[in-house]
């Protein structure tokens, strides 16, 4: 389900995080979808099950899924929250990276034209 590289510098549980993020904004996942139980992603993953739960109390604080008492953990209906947060972080990324390069001497046309 998810693509998680066990050689990356980036923590697994960030990857587990990021990774369910991407199915909610391509919409494989939707609102109200049942999650995996920590345990089952975990042995899926052939990963430590803390590590699972780490992943899904980071998405929890961001309010993606919500964990419901003995029914499971389930997709919130915030997509297009999430949608907006995850472009406004990345616009933020790039506006850096755009300005990091106006300082090295480039124009934003000479930028706008190495995009293309």
């Amino acid at each position: 389900m998810f693509d998680i590289d066990y050689q990356s510098r980036t923590p697994i549980y960030v990857q587990i995080a990021n990774e369910i993020e991407k199915c909610i904004i391509n919409g494989k996942l939707k609102p109200q979808d049942q999650m995996p139980s920590i345990r089952e992603l975990a042995s899926e993953l052939g990963i430590n099950p803390n590590t699972v739960k780490k992943s899904y109390s980071e998405l929890e604080n961001k309010n993606i899924i919500r964990s419901v008492s003995t029914k499971g953990t389930f997709i919130t209906s915030k997509i297009e929250e999430i949608v907006q947060n995850k472009v406004e972080t990345s616009i933020g990324i790039i506006q850096k990276e755009v300005d990091e390069l106006k300082m090295l001497g480039l124009s934003f046309e000479d930028i706008k034209e190495r995009i293309k």
